[in-house]
């Protein structure tokens, strides 16, 4: 009796043996599994925007498309120069008239009746482009008591353009002499164009003199440009 309990005892250490042995069989096998798998992830490749693989995978994502296009989504415009307003850097508008390019006249205009004598001052676009004139030419006339400035009439028509060939005129008024002295001798007419600085000194056309008036201020005035009529 007692062999035999020695028999089973010990068949009881020899199974329970070859279980644990079975076991950590089992647990090794799955450990070189998960293993394996977790190995294999690096060597996976990503798509490349031309459909190969790319070994760099999300690191080309700053690249440049086949457009030309930044990693920013948004290209550059090629071929683009300054606005231009297509009249020589004018802004939109036609150059002031030069005094050098404007042949300058003076007529006498005055029709048989009036009180007041009118010289008609004529200006001629010679200078191959379309020109600006503002609203006033200045206006000095040379006497023998000195140099007597004309005064604007007031008017505001606005400038005028003053095509190339083309003719304009303004007028100048000037009381008569009918005092039968002799009055203030007039010996010439300077006219200085619109925004211009130099002048131009012609012949006076009108009557000779002009009466002797007290107190300060002119007899003389100077109405707008076009004030006079305009030829071509």
């Amino acid at each position: 009796m007692r062999v035999h309990q020695l028999t089973f005892a010990a068949l009881a250490v020899a199974a329970g043996l070859s279980l644990t042995a079975c076991q950590n069989g089992d647990a090794g096998a799955a450990q070189g599994g998960a293993s394996s798998a977790s190995t294999a992830s690096p060597s996976a490749s990503a798509p490349s925007a031309s459909g190969g693989s790319s070994p760099g995978g999300p690191a080309q994502a700053g690249g440049k498309d086949s457009a030309g296009t930044g990693s920013n989504g948004k290209g550059t415009a090629a071929g683009t120069g300054s606005a231009g307003n297509g009249k020589d850097g004018k802004n939109g508008k036609d150059a002031k008239c030069r005094t050098d390019d404007l042949e300058i006249t003076a007529i006498d205009a005055t029709v048989g009746g009036d009180t007041d004598g009118t010289v008609a001052v004529q200006l001629k676009n010679r200078g191959g482009r379309d020109c600006t004139l503002s609203e006033y030419a200045g206006v000095d006339l040379k006497t023998s008591s000195g140099s007597l400035s004309a005064q604007r009439t007031g008017e505001h028509p606005g400038p005028a353009v003053l095509k190339s060939g083309a003719t304009i005129s303004f007028g100048v008024t000037y009381p008569l002499n009918t005092s039968g002295g002799s009055g203030v001798r007039i010996t010439g007419l300077v006219v200085t164009p619109p925004d211009e600085t130099k002048s131009v000194t012609l012949a006076w056309p009108g009557a000779a003199t002009l009466p002797v008036t007290e107190g300060p201020g002119t007899p003389v005035k100077v109405g707008p440009i076009g004030s006079a009529g305009q030829g071509g």
